[in-house]
């Protein structure tokens, strides 16, 4: 296929609810340019962009597709993204990728909580949007409602740049505002035929182009001057406004199409091709030093893989960006990450599953390429002394999870191995094994989103497994100074084992300890430290260790044995098997045995004595705490609090945008299990929500001893 320069190139994210079109859209975009004979749909499961298995299977986009079209000497690389909550990782991708998204609405339903999703997502990552109204040619149907709700949810700067004579039914025609022209349609679509606007439309379609004219001059000073010079643009000035408004932000044009039946789509690939911007337009990416790389042809060499995939008879594919110079097929480039060097022996333009071979690609093209080494998804290749080097993709935090495990033990490193593949496919599946909780946990956006994945083992790779509530990775430590003392001492013939240990533990805080003199009921101690440790503990929070020891009653070398069997009794909290965190250990007094102490003796004696003075010491269990900022439409407001509370959740502040309500809340971890499902029950869908960690907080007296009878439970039954 033909080699296309930066200057011809555009890349464009279709975006947008699941159900919009986007991936029909995508086709009639393939079809308008000969690359495919026929346009497939999505219930006859033969798309070129939906064409994985669980895609056909549940009927809907769950991964990114790569594809592209050619029209009027430009090549357009299209990102087709999944619409549906779940999947959200394909957007964050196509976005972090695409120059231009391309915002798909159901004018059908209006916009959609996905819609939303996205309009933000662009937002975030600074991207022009172009907006579609697709379906118009379903009953019911209500343009201009639509058009002025994303006025009011999105933007106050959407312009129309299209809009229907006839939408419903029957549609087959718009008014172009920019051609002053009605584009009216056969039964196939295409091109469409060219008309003078109808008499009945002119006052309209003058009262629209004015406020588009005026939205395009507003984008650029020279060109306000224009307009108020002349009550007018051209059209050439107007399209430089247009290009000016959509690049900045400042304007997101309205263009109408029914991709289904073909309707608009050769006008909205002129737009693109016209107006969107060439990556070599779009601001400088950073690289993780901070180096600012512009995308040039002249540059030096660097791909950024964004995406990677397992393709049957063909193997791992990965999706890259030319994020500056050019790439030729058998170049050898750095993988930055790995500090190794890779052969990128072939490239590809990829139109869904099939790839067309090409010997060369420009900066800010999309390729594909196999049979690489070292390289996987957020790898930087680049060209050797160049040290470039770009930041990963950021996604969003898990918002399910679950805890999984293979209904056979003999299964359970090759689910392991399966979950791996996954998380490079979709970086928003994670699994992780938990030492501290000794399960796997997998997490996700949603239980949909874990249903997918659960899909892909039990009919890709027949494995059967459970799923199960997961545990809370809950923190001890305790409230106020303790001791107690532990003798250990073993005789079974020849030489015995014999330790003793008198400890005194004490909350960790911030600042210089000072010994002190502390008294008890029964008795005083007085710590004079010989030697002090700091453990900064990986689960967070720290152990202090003090040697106290006066006049040689323990050696200094049992000390590291001491340190031991504490730590092994931090990694093991005395209540509930937690992490502890946050605790001083002063070791003042003890016993040893010339010939029958050691180290393991000691390690017994340090660990027990640990335990005993935990239990003295008002311990405190404190569980994982999440900042929740849930979106809802203002009507379901009462319920969500309602929930939340239930829920032991605190509010922190509530807010307006547009239709939707922002509530903002902290949260237990514990009482998020399956928020996801609850929430979509509420609105009708309609809701969102994410979560971030916050801190850990203690749990109330209640929580606490419900804890510990759980605890003491499970203990008897092992």
């Amino acid at each position: 296929m033909k080699v296309y320069k930066t200057k011809e190139i555009r890349n464009i994210a279709l975006v947008g609810n699941s159900g919009s079109g986007k991936t029909t859209l995508a086709e009639s975009m393939a079809f308008a340019a000969g690359l495919i004979n026929r346009r497939g749909e999505v219930d006859k499961k033969n798309t070129i962009s939906d064409y994985k298995e669980v895609e056909h299977e549940q009927g809907n986009s769950v991964y990114s597709s790569v594809l592209y079209t050619e029209w009027k000497d430009k090549k357009v690389n299209i990102l087709d993204a999944p619409g549906g909550d779940d999947f959200v990782g394909g957007a964050v991708s196509s976005l972090n990728i695409a120059d231009t998204a391309m915002l798909v609405l159901n004018t059908k339903n209006g916009i959609e909580v996905g819609a939303e999703t996205n309009w933000r997502l662009a937002k975030s990552l600074n991207k022009p949007v172009i907006i579609v109204a697709n379906h118009l040619d379903h009953e019911n149907v209500n343009f201009l409602k639509t058009v002025e709700d994303a006025k009011e949810v999105l933007s106050g700067k959407v312009a129309i740049v299209q809009y229907p004579v006839n939408a419903g039914a029957g549609y087959n025609a718009v008014i172009d505002l920019v051609k002053m022209k009605m584009i009216k349609w056969n039964a196939d679509g295409g091109e469409g035929e060219t008309l003078d606007i109808p008499e009945d439309e002119v006052d309209r379609a003058d009262e629209l182009k004015n406020a588009l004219i005026e939205s395009a001059a507003e984008s650029d000073e020279a060109l306000m001057e224009l307009f108020f010079e002349n009550d007018g643009l051209t059209e050439d000035e107007m399209m430089k406004g247009l290009t000016n408004g959509l690049v900045d932000r400042e304007l997101f044009p309205v263009f109408c199409t029914s991709a289904k039946q073909n309707f608009g789509v050769q006008r909205l690939l002129d737009f693109i091709t016209n107006v969107a911007p060439s990556p070599d337009l779009m601001p400088a990416v950073a690289t993780t030093d901070g180096t600012e790389i512009k995308c040039e042809e002249d540059g030096k060499t660097a791909l950024f893989m964004f995406k990677n995939t397992s393709e049957t008879h063909v193997g791992e594919v990965l999706f890259f960006k030319v994020m500056s110079g050019v790439i030729e097929e058998g170049q050898d480039l750095i993988n930055q990450n790995k500090n190794s060097k890779e052969r990128v022996s072939q490239i590809s333009a990829a139109l869904g599953k099939k790839k067309e071979k090409v010997s060369k690609m420009y900066a800010g093209d999309i390729g594909a390429a196999v049979k690489l080494k070292d390289t996987k998804g957020d790898h930087t290749l680049s060209e050797k002394g160049s040290d470039i080097i770009f930041d990963g993709i950021k996604y969003p935090e898990p918002k399910f999870r679950t805890a999984i495990k293979a209904v056979e033990e003999t299964d359970d490193e090759k689910l392991g191995s399966i979950l791996h593949k996954m998380h490079e496919e979709d970086p928003t599946v994670i699994a992780e094994y938990s030492k501290e909780l000794r399960q796997l946990i997998l997490s996700g956006q949603g239980e949909y989103h874990i249903t997918t994945v659960r899909w892909h083992l039990d009919s890709l790779h027949k494995l059967a497994t459970e799923l199960f509530a997961p545990k809370i990775p809950y923190r001890e430590t305790i409230t106020k100074p303790a001791y107690a003392s532990y003798r250990h001492k073993k005789q079974s013939g020849g030489a015995g084992q014999f330790g003793e240990v008198h400890m005194l533990i004490s909350p960790y805080e911030d600042g210089e300890y000072k010994p002190a003199t502390y008294k008890f009921k029964d008795k005083e101690i007085t710590l004079s430290v010989r030697g002090e440790e700091e453990f900064k503990l990986d689960w967070g929070g720290k152990f202090m260790f003090y040697n106290c020891i006066v006049g040689g009653s323990i050696d200094k070398n049992y000390m590291p044995a001491i340190i031991k069997g504490v730590m092994e009794k931090l990694e093991n909290s005395p209540l509930t098997g937690s992490y502890a965190r946050d605790i001083r250990v002063a070791v003042y007094d003890g016993k040893m045995h010339q010939v029958d102490s050691n180290e393991i003796s000691f390690k017994l004696a340090g660990r027990h004595a640990f335990d005993e003075a935990f239990r003295a010491a008002s311990p405190k269990i404190m569980e994982p705490v999440y900042n929740v900022e849930v979106r809802i439409p203002s009507e379901n407001m009462g319920d969500i609090m309602s929930d939340l509370q239930g829920r032991r959740a605190i509010i922190q502040g509530m807010s307006n945008e547009g239709r939707y309500d922002v509530l903002k809340a902290k949260v237990p971890l514990a009482e998020l299990d399956k928020y996801s499902t609850s929430l979509s029950s509420i609105t009708r869908g309609r809701g969102s929500y994410t979560m971030e960690f916050d801190e850990y907080a203690q749990v109330s007296p209640d929580v606490q001893k419900a804890l510990l009878k759980k605890s003491t439970k499970e203990e008897d039954e092992d």
